[in-house]
């Protein structure tokens, strides 16, 4: 069964299969689960590359569903590298994965790993067409993926949760859920066209960049009070100021411009919460 339409044999298809890795999407929720793993404070190589596998299955659905969606049901796409029944086939391929990622960590850690990993892939699976159509869960889809993954990424490693750790997956949902708007408003003409309800067509460019950059704000301000409420050490405010910093120039810029700058941004503030809680130097 051919995988690409843009040729056939073993090259063309590891390319088909290998076009939806989408590594600025692909990375953070992977990367999310590593810094689950390593806020537990211990790290299990064989149930930390479980979990980070599972993600990584969870992502890849969602680009598979999202280009197949596009393309052969929505008509928004001119191309698409993969025909109707290679999507079906890497949907099916990435499934498995993801169940046997699940029943690796249901052997090693227990049916909480399960529970807390599996909302990922619903996410993925059903991002589009159910979720990218209300601008509610059209923000929040891939935030709240990101916050299962640092919540799924410390369970694995604890059999449990921590205040720190829901600390940390709330901070980010937040904080993601502003930088989705600012990206989902590159596309404001066109999702105006065709009536797709992301926060930009609802309401209107200038509120929905005011309404991102209040979710950012907030964001930091809740690093901060967790920092006072001793959740947080407190270097944590170097990452605070950090993200400002970053906030500030994109608040300048187009959205194409602000989005590159908040998601690289937004790994230089994980790297640096990360570094406050590991070493915590200035407690």
């Amino acid at each position: 069964m051919p995988i690409s339409r843009h040729g056939s044999g073993v090259v063309p298809a590891a390319r088909a299969v290998a076009s939806q890795v989408h590594p600025v999407f692909m990375l953070p929720p992977v990367a999310a689960s590593w810094f689950g793993s390593m806020l537990a404070g211990h790290f299990s190589l064989v149930t930390g590359l479980l979990h980070m596998t599972a993600i990584f299955a969870a992502v890849y659905t969602a680009h598979v569903k999202d280009g197949y969606v596009d393309f052969y049901f929505r008509g928004e796409d001119d191309d698409h590298p993969i025909t109707e029944r290679g999507c079906k086939l890497l949907l099916a391929a990435a499934g498995a994965l993801f169940a046997a990622c699940l029943a690796g960590l249901w052997l090693t850690v227990g049916i909480g790993a399960v529970l807390i990993t599996l909302p990922t892939w619903f996410i993925g699976y059903l991002h589009a067409p159910q979720l990218d159509t209300n601008p509610v869960t059209t923000t929040t889809g891939y935030p709240l993926g990101i916050a299962l993954s640092i919540l799924g990424g410390y369970y694995v490693q604890t059999g449990t949760l921590s205040p720190v750790a829901l600390a940390f997956a709330f901070v980010f949902l937040v904080l993601l859920s502003g930088v989705k708007v600012i990206d989902d408003a590159q596309d404001y003409e066109y999702d105006r066209s065709i009536s797709k309800r992301t926060v930009a067509v609802v309401l209107g460019r200038n509120r929905a960049r005011t309404a991102a950059y209040g979710l950012i704000l907030f964001a930091l301000l809740c690093v901060l009070g967790f920092s006072v409420a001793r959740v947080f050490p407190p270097s944590s405010a170097l990452a605070v100021l950090a993200f400002g910093v970053v906030a500030g120039i994109a608040y300048r810029s187009g959205p194409e411009l602000a989005t590159m700058l908040l998601i690289r941004g937004s790994y230089v503030f994980l790297a640096l919460l990360l570094t406050a809680v590991w070493f915590r130097p200035l407690s």
